[in-house]
């Protein structure tokens, strides 16, 4: 999956229905209104709530950071 996927468009959380955040090269999907993030494996989105997994707070903070700088970049290709 890339950050130009039009797949991204539609993929929801299955929690809130949602927007996710593709994290590369972490392959995963991250909400950060409910500090849950979902992996994708070999290009699927694991998007059952039970493949979901909180993260601590400490993480939540440095994933807001990696969102933060990749929407202020120009090129918006996802990667940081």
């Amino acid at each position: 999956m890339t950050p130009d996927d039009p797949l991204l468009q539609i993929l929801a959380c299955p929690l809130d229905k949602g927007p996710l955040t593709l994290l590369m090269p972490d392959n995963m999907l991250y909400n950060p209104r409910l500090h849950r993030r979902y992996p994708i494996l070999d290009g699927i989105p694991q998007l059952l709530p039970s493949s979901g997994e909180q993260v601590p707070d400490a993480e939540h903070e440095r994933l807001l950071a990696r969102i933060d700088r990749i929407e202020q970049r120009p090129d918006r290709q996802g990667r940081l």
